[in-house]
């Protein structure tokens, strides 16, 4: 309201000091614009959860990489999500939302613009949320899948190669696959259901880093006469506390993926999401804290660590449907996954330093399939369509750009740079200068 000094009521009263109404239109009511604003807050603070995922890869990655390669890891780290911001703002959030797209691959360089300052409630789309909270959230997603590809391939590849990959990666390749589900093409057409992410966003990154890992191949000395050797990350601490701010920031990942929050029945869905999501991750890491005693006669710390992780991305295909028990059985299964799926790997000479590609691939696969358990709407043949699409693309895809990488700039540092580290050959500083080199 404005306040008026005076206003006259009529001819010969006295002038009075009086409240008027402005003569703009009513201001709409809550029950019009609550639901923008509840979906917009629920962008902003699930996107800043999903954007502490990124501090949580750092931490693990660089407690699993040596001491001699540290450096190189936060960098990396650093430099892909601020490479993704930009690649996403540049053509990959409208390549992957177009507001007409139904096929396979939207339109390129259309760059992301925001609502102008002061929107008002009659110029907003109030049925959803704003642009810059959706972009804002959705970036979060493809930073993610960048990180992942960047923890398999530690300690042997370079640096700028890397991050001309996930150029690739962040402004093309996951926006064009994310597009045929999330952005209404073809797989949303057939009924896939990926809630959010396990093979949208998780096993697009492992399958993009198993490319890598094939095309790099194993790092020195890890695989010689016949044996796996051991190469013990630098920092437990540090990985553990990793996969605490991983675990935090899945509760955006997931309760974000609602994308409404503007009824109760939205905003307890949430809360359910939030549930389910916890569950499946403690049920990950129990199950293989009890399979690695079970089977080495030890617990293994990095193993329980990936399998909380993998409870995680078993869980974020369907995190909403499934009870409480639902989640516990899903978030298990991850869990014994990874504890099979790393020595599998060894075997196969496929050297994942941080056991991505089990967390993330094969948990991620196991996800999608486990949703016909709680969603009628879909089928086994459906979500099996939807994961041999997104495999096939981004694999293939991903082998093509390696190959070009190693053709052109090379990927992978000199057998000196690796033995003294790729903290000094290729950064030339050391994350732990006062400590004997690992």
């Amino acid at each position: 309201m404005k306040y008026s000094k005076l206003l006259t009521v009529g001819a010969g009263l006295a002038l009075l000091p009086t409240f008027a109404l402005a003569q703009d239109a009513p201001a709409p009511t809550f029950d019009e614009i609550g639901p923008y604003i509840m979906t917009t807050l629920l962008f902003l603070v699930g996107g800043f959860l999903v954007f502490w995922m990124a501090a949580g890869f750092a931490m693990l990655e660089a407690g699993l990489v040596r001491s001699k390669n540290v450096a190189m890891q936060l960098t990396k780290n650093i430099a892909l999500f601020s490479i993704a911001g930009i690649m996403y703002w540049l053509v990959g959030f409208n390549l992957m939302y177009p507001g007409d797209f139904n096929g396979y691959i939207g339109g390129f360089f259309n760059v992301t613009v925001l609502e102008p300052v002061g929107l008002t409630a009659s110029d907003a789309a109030l049925d959803y949320a704003s642009v810059a909270s959706d972009f804002f959230f959705q970036l979060m997603f493809v930073a993610a899948t960048a990180s992942i590809v960047s923890g398999a391939l530690a300690e042997r590849i370079k640096l700028w190669p890397f991050l001309a990959f996930v150029v690739v990666l962040t402004g093309f390749m996951y926006p064009i696959s994310g597009s045929w589900q999330w952005g209404g093409g073809w797989l949303s057409e057939m009924g896939f259901s990926d809630f959010a992410g396990s093979t949208i966003v998780h096993s697009v990154g492992g399958w993009a880093a198993l490319a890598g890992a094939i095309v790099l191949g194993p790092r020195l000395g890890k695989y010689k006469d016949g044996r796996v050797n051991p190469m013990p990350g630098s920092n437990l601490a540090l990985a553990t506390l990793g996969t605490f701010i991983l675990w935090l920031g899945w509760f955006g990942f997931n309760g974000g993926s609602q994308l409404a929050a503007g009824t109760v029945g939205d905003i307890t869905d949430v809360g359910r999401i939030f549930a389910n999501t916890n569950m499946a991750a403690s049920a990950g890491a129990v199950a293989a804290l009890i399979l690695t005693q079970i089977m080495y006669k030890k617990v293994d710390l990095t193993m329980v660590l990936n399998g909380a992780l993998a409870g995680l991305v078993s869980i974020t295909a369907e995190p909403l449907a499934p009870s409480l028990f639902g989640a516990l059985w899903i978030g298990a299964v991850g869990g014994v996954i990874v504890v099979f799926a790393v020595p599998m790997l060894d075997k196969l000479k496929i050297d994942d330093v941080v056991g991505a590609i089990p967390v993330h691939l094969l948990a991620g696969i196991w996800g999608t399939l486990a949703v016909v358990f709680y969603n009628s709407e879909t089928s086994l043949v459906t979500q099996v369509t939807g994961i041999v699409a997104y495999g096939v693309f981004t694999f293939v895809v991903s082998l093509v750009v390696w190959f070009i990488l190693k053709a052109t700039l090379g990927i992978r540092v000199t057998e000196e740079a690796e033995i003294n580290g790729l903290d000094m050959a290729e950064l030339g500083m050391e994350a732990y200068p006062d400590f004997v080199k690992g």
